[in-house]
């Protein structure tokens, strides 16, 4: 039985008017944008700091092949856009949303 929840968050407009077109036309990784939004709204849109989300979970919740969550992952974090902590090799990682451009 599939079931959704609708829900209503606050973005950040840089996230629309810089961010996305960057991500997908600059660096032509439409995978790590599609994963910011769906962590944002997890994460800021809930009014949480961060949030612990399994690669299962998050392939289950954008659509993406686990590959693609783990290029995106990688991509997002080098570029200083997301934190994701880890407190060994097989635990499940702790997300942490970054916007280095509201940073002041």
């Amino acid at each position: 039985m599939a079931f959704s929840v609708a829900m209503a968050i606050s973005l950040d407009p840089h996230v629309l008017d810089v961010l996305l077109p960057d991500l997908i036309g600059h660096d032509k990784r439409p995978s790590a944008f599609v994963l910011y939004l769906w962590l944002y709204a997890m994460t800021r849109g809930m009014g949480r700091r961060s949030a612990f989300f399994s690669y299962q979970m998050l392939t289950d919740r954008t659509g993406l092949s686990k590959r693609a969550v783990q290029r995106a992952v990688a991509h997002l974090e080098r570029r200083q856009l997301l934190r994701a902590l880890r407190t060994s090799t097989t635990a499940v990682p702790e997300y942490m949303v970054l916007t280095p451009w509201a940073r002041g």
